[in-house]
């Protein structure tokens, strides 16, 4: 079977946030058992290298210093990326990992000895999340943010939060059921993101003549889906799912069986500073290691079932022993 339908509609919802529809249980199978293998290997070496540089933190951190300083801190999120990084419906930043990230907050606060620490929450793209933390406009990015070499170069990274497979959004009914179906298609993408750079490598490597079309934002890419101006958009499985719902008509959507990339998530942090990133990774570890993941998990993708062997492993590798 190539494709199965995403979503379908429910009375109500809480993991989506709007009480309108439901992750497909079955879904988690399709996008956990086509990749497992391929990941769990990528986890026990992306995971087993972060823990490892953050051995020993060294005794001073201007970024802490900074937050105690002005008493504040400055997060970059995604408004957009549903249900990692997103805006609720009371305004405020809400997700999974939102959740982490309020966890991580609280953990600084106790480092600066601060426990009325002010946060200043900004929205932007991956692009300018990362911008943001690179320049010091912000301390901390919590969203959907895949870590990789290049992006090493410019900012760190936490231990590992999650690890997603990159996909294809389509029409049900559509002729697209593999890669080699995209010949002479349109295929919509978030502009500046690893999925991008991918898709356009896996095209090159097997000879594919495609039309990528960069957008600026997840919902002018189902817009463009929606009305028939590209026959794919392709990005990260679970937020694909998490797009899916918000669609006129999510039961008419459906999601590729082939992956298209491996996105292991972190949070992006300064570099040059193993001081705050101790402190980051000992509030990802408390929550990995105290029971609180099961919450946070059950809350924001309960419905594909309970965290798959692969994300418990990782949960377990990017925790750090005391």
């Amino acid at each position: 079977m190539g494709r199965r339908a995403v979503v379908h509609c429910a009375a109500d919802d809480p993991t989506i946030g709007n009480g309108r529809c439901r992750f497909l249980l079955s879904l988690r199978h399709e996008i956990e058992d086509s990749m497992i293998k391929t990941l769990l290997l990528a986890a026990l070496v992306v995971t087993t290298a972060l823990i490892g540089g953050t051995a020993q933190a060294q005794a001073g951190s201007a970024t802490l210093a900074r937050i105690k300083s002005a008493k504040l801190i400055n997060v970059a999120y995604s408004p957009d990326s549903l249900p990692f990084s997103f805006v609720g419906d009371n305004k405020e930043p809400a997700g999974y990992s939102i959740d982490l990230c309020r966890r991580v907050i609280a953990q600084i606060a106790r480092a600066v000895g601060d426990a009325n620490l002010k946060v200043n929450w900004i929205a932007g793209s991956v692009s300018e999340r990362l911008q943001m933390v690179a320049s010091g406009r912000a301390d901390l990015e919590c969203a959907n943010t895949t870590q990789t070499q290049s992006r090493l170069a410019k900012v760190d990274f936490s231990n590992l939060i999650f690890i997603d497979g990159g996909g294809f959004l389509v029409k049900d009914g559509s002729p697209i059921n593999q890669f080699t179906d995209l010949a002479g298609k349109r295929i919509a993408v978030l502009k500046g993101t690893t999925t991008e750079s991918r898709l356009n490598d896996m095209l090159r490597l097997l000879q594919i003549s495609a039309t990528v079309v960069t957008v600026a934002d997840a919902t002018s890419g189902l817009a463009m889906l929606e009305a028939g101006d590209v026959e794919t958009y392709a990005g990260d499985k679970i937020k694909l799912v998490g797009l899916a719902v918000q669609a006129k008509e999510p039961a008419k959507l459906a999601l590729l069986a082939e992956d298209l990339s491996i996105e292991p998530y972190a949070m992006a942090l300064p570099r040059n500073d193993s001081a705050f990133r101790l402190e980051v990774n000992k509030a990802l570890t408390q929550v990995y290691m105290g029971g609180d993941i099961e919450q946070i998990f059950a809350r924001w993708l309960g419905k594909l079932g309970r965290p798959t062997g692969l994300l418990s492993a990782m949960f377990l590798l990017s925790s750090i022993p005391n």
